[in-house]
C-alpha cells in the first residue's frame, strides 16, 4: 500500500491596510463574524481550527467575539436565505466557505467583507481582479490547484501502471476547472475517464457504485467541501469497492486513505483568522501587500 501526502500553501489575497485605520484597536462594540459553510455543525475540524487560530489571537466567541454560523449542510437550496440573514443582520465580517460560495456572497453585498478561508481562483470565479490587487470585498486563503488536479491522475496512474479506466467524483456546484484539468491529463495519460457527479452527500454511496458498475480501475476524488466533509465515509466506500482512490487533501490519508496530494485544509481555516483580525482593526480587503 502507498501513502503519499504533499502539503501546498495556496496562494492568499492579502490585506490593504488603510492609512486612517487605527491598527491596534479592536471597533468599540462586540464584533459579530458571519460564517456561512457546507457542514452540518460547528465542530468540524475545519472550524476548530479556524476558532484556534482566533484563539491565538485573543478572540473568544461570546467573550471579545460573536460568531454566527449559516451552516447549510451541502443543501445549496438554502445558500439565498443564509446569506441574507447574515447581510440582514448585519455582520461585520462573513467567512465562506469555498470560492462558489463566496461569490454569492460578493453577489449578494459589496460593502461587507468576506473572508475565504479555503477556495479556489478567486478571479476565474469573478470576486476579485487579480490575485495581487483583488480590488472589492473579497479577501483571504485560495488555493490555485489546476495543476495539481491533474497531477493527482498522473500519480494514480504512476503508483498503478496497469489502470487504464477511473472514475472522477466532484461536486458540479463547485468551479469546473478542477474536472477539466482531470479529463485534460487523462487524455495525456491515455486513460478512460468517467465524470461521476456528487451534488449532495446523500448520493455519495450511489457515485461510488456507478463507478464500480462502469468497470472503473480506479478512483480521483476532486477538491469539494461536500465530499471533504463526508471524507470518512468516502474514504470507507473506497475501501469496501476495493478501488485505489487518489484524493485532494492530505486528511484524507490521515482518515485511511490510499493517496493523497493537496494542501492542508486546517491549516488555511487557521490562516483565515489573521485576515478577520486585520479587517477588524481596520484594514481592507481591496489590496495585497504579501502572497502565502
Amino acid at each position: 500500500m502507498i501513502r503519499r501526502s504533499v502539503i501546498l500553501t495556496g496562494f492568499a489575497a492579502l490585506l490593504h491596510a488603510s492609512q486612517n485605520a487605527t491598527a491596534q484597536q479592536l471597533p468599540p462594540k462586540m464584533p459579530r463574524i458571519g460564517i456561512l459553510s457546507q457542514v452540518a455543525s460547528p465542530s468540524s475540524k475545519v472550524w476548530e481550527a479556524f476558532r484556534a487560530g482566533l484563539g491565538d489571537l485573543g478572540y473568544i466567541d461570546g467573550q471579545n467575539i460573536t460568531i454566527e454560523y449559516r451552516l447549510f449542510g451541502g443543501d445549496y437550496s438554502r445558500l439565498p436565505a443564509m446569506t441574507a440573514d447574515l447581510v440582514g443582520l448585519p455582520v461585520d465580517i462573513i467567512v465562506a466557505e469555498g470560492t462558489n460560495v463566496a461569490k454569492f456572497v460578493h453577489d449578494t453585498t459589496r460593502t461587507i467583507p468576506i473572508v475565504l478561508p479555503s477556495g479556489g481562483d478567486p478571479v476565474a470565479a469573478g470576486v476579485a481582479e487579480s490575485l495581487a490587487h483583488p480590488g472589492g470585498n473579497v479577501t483571504g486563503v485560495v488555493h490555485i490547484l489546476t495543476e495539481v488536479s491533474a497531477k493527482r491522475l498522473q500519480l494514480l496512474k504512476e503508483a498503478f501502471p496497469a489502470i487504464s479506466r477511473v472514475a472522477a467524483l466532484w461536486n458540479p456546484a463547485g468551479l469546473p476547472y478542477h474536472i477539466r484539468a482531470t479529463e485534460e491529463a487523462a487524455r495525456h495519460l491515455a486513460v478512460q475517464l468517467r465524470s461521476i457527479e456528487i451534488a449532495t452527500p446523500d448520493q455519495i454511496p450511489a457515485g461510488f457504485e456507478a463507478a464500480v458498475a462502469g468497470g472503473a480501475e480506479g478512483l480521483s476524488i476532486l477538491p469539494d467541501a461536500t465530499l471533504w466533509n463526508e471524507r470518512a465515509q468516502v474514504v470507507a466506500l473506497a475501501a469496501q469497492s476495493g478501488l485505489p482512490a487518489v484524493y485532494p487533501e492530505r486528511s484524507y490519508a490521515e482518515g485511511g486513505g490510499l493517496l493523497t496530494y493537496g494542501p492542508s485544509v486546517t491549516g488555511s481555516f487557521r490562516r483565515a483568522a489573521w485576515y478577520v483580525d486585520k479587517i477588524l482593526k481596520g484594514a481592507k480587503p481591496d489590496r495585497a501587500t504579501d502572497q502565502v
